[in-house]
């Protein structure tokens, strides 16, 4: 005989905003929000859509996201593509693994196109190389052993650096390399975020942004996915690491109405022309009813 249940997941979705700067964006008037739903993805059964990324190449728009597998419960990536940033056609999944996936980062290096997702589940940071890109990928090798979420590396000073939370969401710790295959160290003032959930999680890209180096943090404490703040970093050599915070809450959510009512957790932005366009996800609560046999 079957018993009733109740459920309160947190459904996700993709938008986008738009601004002269980052520090001054507003919904894009140019398109109905949200723009990725789980009701456009069509490959798979999708409970949602989340941590998009977002660049150009040779005149398109390809936007990397989570999809939600509804089946499996386990997060596979999703590709969409545009021809000028704003309307977007889904276009399928692209990479698929035993484990869950999500966060996506793509990015080019010295021609080649690399995707380092989360993949804690897996044990490692893993790192993936296009072999037709946009839509073959394969395992290229792992950088960093242990389970760490929303992985994030970028290229900067002639060295590379990653950030990587701990799968509690309040301890963040940075990685170096001279190589982007490795091998990569801890660095000796790792972690740099301790038992702080409201500021130790990525939220996106690190960006160079006018001269300054931002990272983008998750705020995930009372509840995660409450908001995206910003941080400059202000030292970042072998010996030393600082930020400081220049803004606790970059996009307005949460307030109560609209997709995205109860908050976000990401951000990546591109500058078209002389505008900053930012693809963002946020959430809201869902109560959903059903039966257990």
């Amino acid at each position: 005989m079957g018993v009733p249940f109740v459920s309160r997941p947190q459904i996700w979705s993709i938008g986008l905003y738009s601004g002269p700067s980052i520090f001054e964006l507003s919904p894009c008037a140019e398109v109905v929000n949200p723009i990725m739903t789980a009701g456009k993805i069509t490959d798979v059964s999708a409970d949602f859509a989340a941590d998009p990324f977002v660049i150009e190449h040779e005149g398109s728009w390809l936007m990397f996201f989570e999809v939600l597998n509804r089946k499996t419960y386990e997060g596979d990536i999703g590709l969409a593509t545009s021809k000028e940033g704003l309307e977007w056609d889904y276009a399928g999944v692209v990479l698929d693994e035993p484990f869950h996936l999500s966060y996506p980062h793509v990015f080019n290096w010295r021609g080649d196109f690399y995707m380092i997702p989360e993949s804690n589940r897996a044990g490692s940071v893993r790192l993936y190389k296009a072999e037709s890109f946009p839509t073959k990928w394969s395992f290229h090798r792992s950088l960093v052993n242990g389970r760490y979420t929303d992985p994030t590396a970028f290229h900067y000073a002639e060295q590379w650096w990653m950030f990587a939370a701990e799968t509690s969401s309040d301890t963040l710790r940075l990685f170096r390399a001279d190589e982007l295959e490795g091998p990569w160290t801890e660095h000796v003032k790792s972690p740099v975020v301790e038992r702080d959930a409201n500021i130790a999680r990525c939220a996106g890209k690190v960006l160079v942004y006018e001269d300054r180096l931002l990272r983008f943090a998750q705020d995930c404490d009372p509840v995660y996915g409450n908001r995206v703040r910003v941080f400059e970093v202000t030292e970042l050599s072998e010996e030393s690491y600082q930020e400081k915070e220049v803004n606790d809450n970059l996009l307005p959510c949460g307030n109560g109405s609209g997709w995205n009512a109860d908050g976000m957790h990401h951000i990546s932005v591109v500058k078209s022309d002389e505008t900053w366009l930012a693809y963002v996800d946020g959430w809201r609560w869902q109560l959903r009813f059903g039966w257990k046999y």
